[in-house]
């Protein structure tokens, strides 16, 4: 047995199988992406508080000799347990590695893959079925996210896809559609762009807030950025009903039928729904990029056949 498996098997810690299956878990939990494993890291620390390692499991260190340096190295074992159970995550395709999510994103992190994902989805106990409505990252949909906001910003912007067709849906219209979703809400800050909603659920695994498309699906709408606009679940219905729009200049304008409710339609409490939307100074959250602002072909489109006036 090597010098590394005796320490592990003296110090009782965990296997490297029992590490994977928490890694999946953990990065279900934290959206999908955890960064490189180093002291001081949450993350570190989190999966060892839920195998309960005491201070000597923790603290214990690994010395490696290098001869032709003369020079003693240490590691700290519980971080190199980590570290090679990542590893033998990424050589299973169930995540990718730091140097493959860095070109990505900027960001050296361990990500979960589509395999990954419906991995831990299996060990979390949640239905697969759930999967395309969470947020969790996933490589592959990185990869959609990253062309959707890098792509140049069209002047004459058609908002329809008129080759899609309707048909069974596939893995690649179920990424792109995925893809649109989170780009849309990141671009947003997971705010709702009236309201300014900002709320996950308790187990971190969602947020409150939807990717909206400004032309619908069922008018064969684009799934890009400039046709998406992040809204909370009560504006996104208002929105896609017609009760509000957008002008040119990104304020709200709302509907003149609100004049025509009775008095206690759209309260919430002492909150009054319409009457916040017949504000009409208001503008809406925009991205910090206006190359990846609302398209204003798409809004205009949304005002003359949405909209009620």
């Amino acid at each position: 047995m090597s010098y590394e498996g005796k320490m592990l098997e003296q110090l009782e810690m965990p296997t490297r199988k029992q590490v994977e299956q928490a890694l999946l878990q953990a990065l279900l939990q934290h959206g999908g992406a955890i960064k490189e494993f180093s002291s001081g890291q949450e993350i570190v620390d989190e999966i060892a508080d839920n195998f309960k390692l005491n201070e000597r499991q923790r603290s214990a260190f690994l010395e490696t000799v290098y001869r032709k340096e003369n020079r003693l190295k240490k590691s700290l074992l519980w971080h190199r347990l980590l570290f090679r159970a990542a590893d033998s995550l990424a050589k299973e395709n169930l995540v990718s590695r730091p140097t493959q999510t860095v070109q990505l994103n900027q960001r050296k992190e361990w990500m979960l893959t589509e395999k990954g994902f419906d991995e831990a989805l299996k060990l979390s106990n949640i239905p697969v079925a759930k999967k395309n409505s969470l947020p969790t990252k996933s490589y592959e949909v990185q990869k959609i996210v990253k062309k959707l906001n890098e792509s140049p910003r069209p002047k004459n912007y058609i908002p329809f896809d008129k080759e899609r067709k309707v048909t069974k849906s596939t893995r690649e219209t179920v990424l792109r559609l995925r893809g649109f979703r989170q780009a849309v809400i990141e671009a947003h800050d997971c705010r709702c762009a009236v309201c300014r909603l900002k709320i996950n659920s308790p187990d971190f695994l969602s947020w409150e807030v939807e990717a909206a498309h400004i032309v619908p699906h069922s008018s064969m709408g684009r799934d890009d950025i400039w046709n998406g606009i992040a809204l909370c679940h009560l504006h996104h219905w208002a929105f896609d009903v017609g009760w509000f729009t957008l002008q040119d200049n990104y304020l709200i304008q709302s509907s003149p039928q609100i004049h025509s409710l009775p008095s206690d339609f759209g309260k919430l409490g002492d909150y009054e729904f319409f009457n916040a939307l017949a504000n009409n100074n208001t503008r809406i959250l925009l991205p910090n990029r206006n190359e990846i602002y609302p398209h204003l072909n798409a809004v205009r489109w949304h005002r003359q056949n949405v909209f009620h006036t």
